[in-house]
């Protein structure tokens, strides 16, 4: 098969994959996580039910894969930032307050019944782990530029800044998360 016959195919997978999650997580907001069936989600993705089991076997898999991609959406901008040119202090502080806005953005998490659905996995603990090494290595650099303290651990304070920043999901606007984020930085000045 030619390489832009394989590569047309896969984006068109890619789309109606996306389409899937898209359409799963809309309905889920619509009529709870438990009321949503693959005939609804085949019906609003505009696909035949055959060929949405071609891509699921049911719709935990599709929530499954919708918050996989919504992990690495997270990391992936957490990562850019992280990777920016600038002080390592500059490049903590923009993850510190992206994370924060993501936390408080997660407003699909507010349904329990989807929260214990997909947390409940390896990718959920991975992704903390990647993220609290993330702002660990932060916090380090900034520690040895002189830019935080230095007397407390930098795995002690990215656990400490990472708890304190899940307070944002119950913020009520972006203020209220732009204080907590300056209340957790208060805690890594020297």
């Amino acid at each position: 098969m030619p390489r832009l016959w394989t590569q047309t195919i896969e984006t068109h997978r890619r789309e109606v994959r996306d389409a899937i999650l898209d359409a799963t997580i809309a309905l889920v907001g619509e009529h709870g996580v438990l009321s949503v069936t693959m005939s609804q989600i085949a019906e609003k993705t505009g696909i035949g039910r055959a060929t949405l089991y071609k891509y699921f076997p049911e719709v935990e898999a599709i929530l499954q894969a919708w918050h996989e991609r919504q992990i690495a959406r997270h990391l992936g901008q957490l990562a850019e930032i992280r990777n920016r040119p600038g002080r390592p202090g500059e490049r903590l502080v923009g993850v510190l307050h992206a994370y924060a806005h993501i936390a408080r953005d997660a407003h699909g998490h507010s349904d329990t019944e989807l929260a214990a659905l997909l947390h409940r996995d390896d990718v959920v603990l991975d992704a903390e782990r990647r993220l609290h090494e993330m702002v660990r290595g932060l916090i380090a650099e900034a520690a040895n530029a002189g830019e935080v303290r230095g007397d407390v651990s930098a795995g002690e304070l990215s656990t400490f800044c990472l708890h304190a920043l899940t307070a944002a999901r119950r913020a009520k606007s972006r203020t209220a998360v732009e204080r907590l984020v300056e209340v957790t930085l208060a805690g890594l000045r020297a």
